[in-house]
């Protein structure tokens, strides 16, 4: 077993796990960071695409013994699947005695990843995306600085830079994780009171400059925050282009999200949702660099015993000397500044930690947003 203290730092052996849009685009910025790295994957073409940039690969399906055994080659392991596989990859990487960041979005609480980071004696930085992730960086700063927060409101999505009809939308990583962000209910905070509502409910229309009209609806984003955050209003809501939750919605309630599978006139039984996810993952495909990402966050609260507000705008486009999608920079870099973070001994601390905890530390937080920025990924900050 190899602990944090014994990692070499600076330069480590990385595996990253998944190889999609956003996995590739981590592999790729970390070994252009002096890293040597692993991709692994089950797609040949996903492989191929990071070859080019230093990247070593290895084409293998991740089930928790494969994951185990490419976590014990490596120093460092990143995890880039879908939610639906997260868990169960980082607790075998967790196992091979690795410290992790991961991005999967996994719908399971943090309990089980913590106490097995914490029986290996290594770190593991989960929800290392842009949301969850960035925000939870940027309000586990200001919990830190501020007497008291009152309220966090935090506004996000990905989106083509086309509107194409019918969905006006394009899925820069899982349609799986999608469709699970459009039905789990989404939990949020009103009065201290925890609520629970329905996924894509409350839709409001927002103005963000440079994009112009979109639609906000609450999503189930918050995840840590809600039990490590002291703010009694936490709200985190995610943009679309106007009408594209309607369409959703149609689907979701004539029955197409039901996993039961149904007997068509021919006899044949298949899943709806199967069936949409397939459909939706070659009408949401996408296949160039032609997406953006939004951002507000909005935080109140009371410092030196006087009212505080802030509001953080964020709006990202590809680089196009890379090709690499927004969602991919915005997403993939925050979680490789997180592995930065790690492999610089910057953060060291043993057990599983959401991005607000790093948040909270002033140096940590200055020098994710500082590589971020370098990458041209940054917020524009009104202050009261």
């Amino acid at each position: 077993m190899m602990t944090n203290s014994e990692v070499s730092f600076a330069h480590m052996k990385i595996a990253v796990l998944g190889c999609g849009l956003v996995g590739g685009a981590i592999a790729r910025e970390l070994a252009k960071g002096g890293h040597d790295v692993l991709a692994v994957d089950l797609d040949r073409d996903r492989l191929e695409a990071v070859r080019a940039f230093g990247v070593d690969t290895a084409l293998a399906e991740l089930d928790p013994a494969t994951v185990r055994a490419f976590a014990e080659r490596a120093e460092l392991v990143v995890g880039a699947l879908p939610g639906f596989m997260g868990e169960e990859a980082v607790l075998a990487a967790l196992d091979g005695g690795r410290p992790v960041v991961d991005i999967s979005f996994f719908p399971e609480g943090p309990e089980r990843i913590d106490q097995a980071a914490r029986s290996r004696g290594v770190t593991c930085l989960y929800d290392c995306g842009v949301a969850p992730g960035l925000g939870n960086l940027v309000l586990g700063r200001a919990e830190a600085m501020l007497e008291s927060v009152d309220s966090f409101r935090c506004l996000v999505g990905g989106l083509p830079s086309l509107r194409e009809p019918p969905w006006e939308y394009k899925a820069p990583f899982s349609p799986v994780d999608v469709l699970e962000e459009y039905t789990r209910p989404a939990r949020l905070r009103r009065d201290g009171r925890l609520v629970t509502l329905p996924a894509m409910s409350e839709i409001e229309t927002v103005g963000l400059p440079g994009v112009g009209t979109l639609e906000a609806f609450n999503t189930d984003g918050l995840r840590s925050l809600l039990t490590s955050s002291r703010a009694a209003s936490l709200v985190e809501k995610t943009l679309r282009y106007p009408g594209h939750a309607a369409k959703i919605r149609a689907l979701r309630d004539a029955g197409m999200f039901a996993e039961e599978p149904v007997r068509s006139a021919d006899g044949t039984a298949c899943s709806p949702r199967r069936v949409v996810e397939t459909v939706l993952a070659d009408a949401w495909r996408l296949d160039d660099a032609e997406d953006l990402t939004a951002m507000r966050i909005e935080i109140e609260g009371r410092r030196n015993g006087r009212p505080w507000r802030r509001r953080w705008d964020l709006l990202d486009r590809p680089d196009p000397r890379t090709r690499v999608s927004s969602m991919a920079r915005t997403t993939g870099y925050t979680c490789t500044a997180m592995v930065e973070l790690v492999a610089r001994g910057l953060w060291t601390e043993v057990g599983a930690f959401a991005p607000e905890a790093v948040g909270a530390r002033e140096g940590c937080y200055r020098a994710a947003l500082r590589y971020l920025a370098e990458r041209g990924i940054g917020f524009e900050v009104e202050r009261n």
